[in-house]
């Protein structure tokens, strides 16, 4: 029987042949922990394996962008143990200044097609705009891979989503990202790898890719993947000169479900609260006032993103009573925002930039709100208390910029 992307590369990192719900024992490439989790895997490794070696030392990273730098003294101290536990084992620490693992080990060149790769991190299937097969853990199952370099993993069925029409010029990556989830829900996907296939999908750049791959958790998805093509190879080659395709999936690979999706001439969009799925047209939403916005996250902190913000911003300031955040994913975006001028077009518009992590989408940084207070981020959850006590909008960078000018949600056409 022919196999789907991910049967591939699950199937090449065991002895066994694989099919879905199949529990097999695979190799990792990559396995990290970020200071969210981190210091629960030291103490849980600490106490089953003492001070025995890591299986894959060189293949084994902290990475820490949830409070970086630390804002209180209990993550100072789960920082230090990381940082000292490293020390003894000789593994890397991309510290508090480097920005959101998962996108620093994409631009190290630490992970790349083909790879599985496992954290503490939610949102690690975003590594499937690269080809690898990325999973979030918990602090039990992160410390076992650090002991043996292995986890067990249960092969899950794939859908198949044909995205067919082309969105409106209005519509970015982020607004095809909402629509499918719209369209998609919470059910569909559940528990399930994705194929996404159709022009709409398959011309995104590798910071689109990133966007769509990155929701994929909000679908209820394990991990989804897309065609290469000799554009997303390129930008690969930025990172790894010899970086290698991702799998393709045989002609009779079985499909659980084969799901099409009409995205023609869509335009913004936006998530309403309580749930990232409850999407609407930005033109249905445009009434609602808000006091805070942000940009960034892994969803959104690529550089491109955040030229959308500068283009829009420039010449113009943010009105009072409106607080704009701006977080870039990594250090490495930082620079090139700092070489080309983007991060003085939005100090003179009032913008508030912070240093790389994931910034104001997580308690512990910047732009979290109060009682009462709306906030539009390019974040990728909304539910209650995930950014403070108020109420949170989902959106792309220039929605997100257009309401933050307006003071309202409002599409950059309304500019």
């Amino acid at each position: 029987m022919g196999k789907t992307i991910i049967e591939k590369i699950i199937q090449a990192h065991s002895n066994e042949e694989v099919e879905p719900g199949k529990i097999v024992w695979i190799e990792l490439d990559v396995i990290s922990a970020r200071d969210f989790g981190g210091p629960n895997v030291v103490k849980n490794y600490e106490r089953e394996y003492g001070d025995s070696p890591l299986a894959k030392p060189d293949k084994t990273f902290f990475t820490f962008d949830l409070v970086a730098p630390a804002k209180n003294i209990k993550y100072a101290i789960n920082q230090e143990i990381c940082r000292n536990f490293a020390k003894k084992h000789n593994i890397k620490v991309y510290d508090v200044d480097s920005g959101i693992g998962t996108h620093v080990l994409l631009e190290e060149g630490k992970v790349g097609p083909g790879d599985i790769a496992v954290g503490t991190d939610s949102h690690y299937n975003i590594l499937g705009a690269i080809g690898a097969f990325g999973q979030g853990m918990g602090d039990i199952d992160i410390a076992y891979a650090f002991k043996t370099g292995k986890t067990w993993f249960e092969v899950p069925e794939t859908i198949k989503v044909i995205v067919k029409g082309k969105p409106s010029e209005s519509a970015s990556p982020k607004d095809l990202t909402l629509y499918i989830l719209k369209k998609l829900g919470t059910k569909e996907a559940l528990g399930k790898a994705i194929e996404f296939y159709g022009e709409a999908v398959e011309e995104l750049s590798l910071y689109g890719r990133i966007t769509l791959c990155s929701m994929v958790t909000e679908m209820a998805g394990i991990v989804a993947f897309i065609p290469f093509n000799d554009k997303i190879r390129e930008e690969l080659r930025k990172f790894n000169p010899d970086i290698k395709d991702q799998p393709i999936p045989d002609p009779d690979a079985k499909y659980s479900k084969v799901i099409e999706i009409d995205v023609e001439g869509i335009g913004p969009q936006v998530a309403a609260p309580p749930h990232p799925h409850n999407v609407f047209d930005v033109k249905d939403l445009k009434d609602v006032k808000i006091e805070s916005a942000f940009v960034g996250s892994c969803t959104n902190g690529r550089y491109e993103d955040i030229e959308v913000v500068a283009k829009m911003l420039k010449g113009k300031k943010i009105p009072e009573g409106v607080r704009f955040s701006v977080v870039p994913a990594t250090r490495r975006i930082y620079g090139e925002l700092l070489k080309n001028g983007l991060l003085e077009i939005l100090f003179d518009a009032g913008v508030i930039v912070a240093n790389a992590s994931c910034g104001g989408c997580a308690e512990g940084h910047i732009g979290l709100t109060g009682e009462g207070e709306i906030q539009i981020t390019t974040g990728n959850r909304n539910f209650p208390g995930k950014q403070g006590k108020g109420e949170t909008y989902l959106a792309s960078p220039a929605t997100v910029t257009a309401s933050a000018l307006l003071g309202r949600i409002a599409s950059a056409d309304e500019l």
